[in-house]
């Protein structure tokens, strides 16, 4: 079992949602957050104001999901998050050791 995160651009969620409900992934956690990487930032204008973003505005996706599925997540994910353009993001890939639905008591695979 793996656990895939994914920093992508907020206006391609739906596209990432969309590619990985077709891949078979059935559950997902986003969380809004702010980072940078090579873009560093960019300098806004404000009521004629100019100020430097610092941090732009990014979402995390996390998914766990079987080990057999992680070649098609990774695919489904770099496809739908692509722009082409500097800060589409970033994939990691890390082991889960073990699993638990609190609902019914499943455990590891059967459990997401």
């Amino acid at each position: 079992m793996k656990i895939v995160m994914a920093i992508i651009k907020p206006f391609k969620l739906d596209d990432v949602r969309n590619a990985l409900t077709a891949v078979g992934v059935h559950g997902m956690t986003v969380t809004e957050v702010k980072g940078y990487g090579r873009q560093k930032g960019h300098m806004e204008i404000y009521r004629g104001a100019e100020y430097s973003v610092q941090f732009l505005p990014k979402l995390k996706i996390e998914v766990a999901i079987p080990g057999d599925l992680i070649a098609r997540v990774v695919e489904a994910i770099s496809e739908s998050a692509r722009t082409g353009e500097i800060g589409d993001g970033k994939i990691f890939v890390v082991p889960l050791e073990q699993a638990f639905r609190i609902r019914t008591g499943e455990r590891d695979a059967d459990a997401i």
